[in-house]
């Protein structure tokens, strides 16, 4: 028996044992097609592993960086099953327990005989650089943006709902279609603002121009939109004239914070672009929003948030889970604390009028995009690529799992700019669902 004949032999009896130790609910197929456990069905949700190199660069390091590279590369797949199939099925015990139980003599017998085994390729997403917190300038801003939004508009066009709206969706019933609820979120943002015919709208984060065409066609607003997105802006630009509302919608590529004028717009949305500002920066957000908006005026912000342990801002490590997401997918994105938020919106001249919650909608958007990406696979696979389709599939699922855990929120508050005397709004809520 030869050097890699020996290390296949240890690693499926060490598989094996493990499947048996901890119950597993998944099986395994190895590079020779085998089998772990040797019985397991060829139909059941499996874990497969296409080289043994794949082995010898988690044995050499053991991160979740390698993973998503083995991952993006299609050395590690699943099969008969999907990301989140082999999450309900992710073993009880605690990771301490997991590697208690893992770590034998004869584990590492095992992990010693691959150590010098060549690790193979391809590596996809080794060249992607660590992400950095954003300096806060327009060229720095844009090139984050790019990055993210500037895949291709006929990529995201293949999982987006007909409106290409990328933004966590409303769901009246739980069994609304993805465009049924899409609309539904764009209807409330603008009942929230309580627009009216000839009141001046900044769309902040204006993407492929969804909210901002809404507006206009429904509620007579005159609507600014920026982005920093050059993709997105030529798609609303045309969107805009297709729907003959160029008079009334006009979007610009700059930084939100180099917007010029005092008291501009009667009313003000951000929806899911917050993320990307950075905690180094929301003085200048939330100063910007002041100055733009016109005293009495209303402005909704729409942003994901972490959970909260307390009112102290303790300068922590990103999990590598989070880093991970900002360098792969959305570099330089950060995200605040629901009471954070609040709190810098009340300091910077803001009353807080409304507050509600959206995580179960955004985890149940998340996963019918991720359903749709996995449904037109090939198709995606032809426009950017095998390794960005993977990426990109792990980030919807693991977004999904995020919310439905309770591990982040949604929130969407609305604010007025403070002034004396009454706010103008209705004494209940029961406009925003007539």
């Amino acid at each position: 028996m030869d050097g890699a004949e020996k290390r296949l032999a240890g690693f499926t009896a060490l598989l094996a044992e493990a499947h048996r130790r901890l119950g597993l609910e998944f099986g395994f197929r190895l590079w020779n097609g085998a089998r772990v456990p040797a019985d397991w069905p060829a139909d059941a949700l499996t874990i497969a592993i296409a080289d043994e190199g794949a082995v010898a660069g988690l044995v050499r390091s053991p991160r979740l960086t390698t993973l998503a590279n083995l991952w993006a590369a299609r050395r590690i797949d699943i099969v008969n099953g999907a990301l989140f199939d082999l999450a309900a099925r992710r073993p009880k015990a605690r990771s301490r327990e997991l590697r208690k139980s893992l770590l034998t003599p004869a584990a590492l017998r095992v992990a010693l005989s691959f150590l010098l085994t060549p690790r193979g390729g391809p590596w996809p997403l080794e060249g992607v650089a660590q992400d950095r917190e954003s300096d806060g300038s327009q060229a720095e801003n844009k090139k984050n943006i790019a990055y993210h939004y500037d895949v291709s508009n006929a990529f995201y066009r293949l999982w987006l709902d007909d409106d290409m709206v990328y933004t966590c969706a409303y769901f009246h019933d739980w069994s609304d279609s993805l465009d049924a609820a899409q609309a539904n979120k764009l209807d409330m943002v603008c009942r929230k603002l309580r627009l009216e015919a000839g009141e001046t709208m900044l769309d902040i984060g204006s993407g492929w121009g969804s909210l901002a065409c809404h507006a206009a066609r429904h509620y007579g607003v005159n609507v600014v939109g920026v982005t920093l997105s050059e993709r997105q802006i030529e798609f609303a630009r045309d969107k805009a004239a297709r729907l003959g509302l160029s008079g009334q919608v006009s979007f610009q590529l700059i930084d939100y914070a180099r917007l010029e004028g005092d008291a501009r717009f009667d009313k003000i949305s951000s929806v899911g672009m917050f993320e990307a500002i950075g905690a180094a920066h929301f003085d200048t957000y939330f100063s910007t929003v002041r100055r733009l908006l016109k005293p009495g005026g209303l402005y909704l912000h729409h942003a994901i948030t972490r959970p909260g342990k307390g009112l102290t801002i303790k300068p922590a490590k990103k999990r590598p889970e989070f880093a991970a997401l900002t360098r792969y997918i959305f570099p330089g994105g950060e995200l605040d604390y629901l009471w954070r938020t609040l709190a810098d919106l009340e300091a910077h001249g803001f009353e807080v009028r409304d507050v509600e919650g959206w995580r179960e909608h955004y985890q149940r958007t998340c996963r019918m995009w991720h359903d749709r990406l996995l449904a037109r696979y090939d198709e995606a696979c032809g426009e950017v690529g095998e390794a960005t389709t993977r990426v990109w599939l792990a980030y919807l699922a693991a977004c999904s799992l995020v919310f439905e855990r309770n591990a982040c929120g949604v929130f969407q508050t609305l604010v007025c700019k403070r002034a004396r005397g009454a706010s103008g709004l209705p004494p209940t809520r029961a406009d925003l669902y007539r």
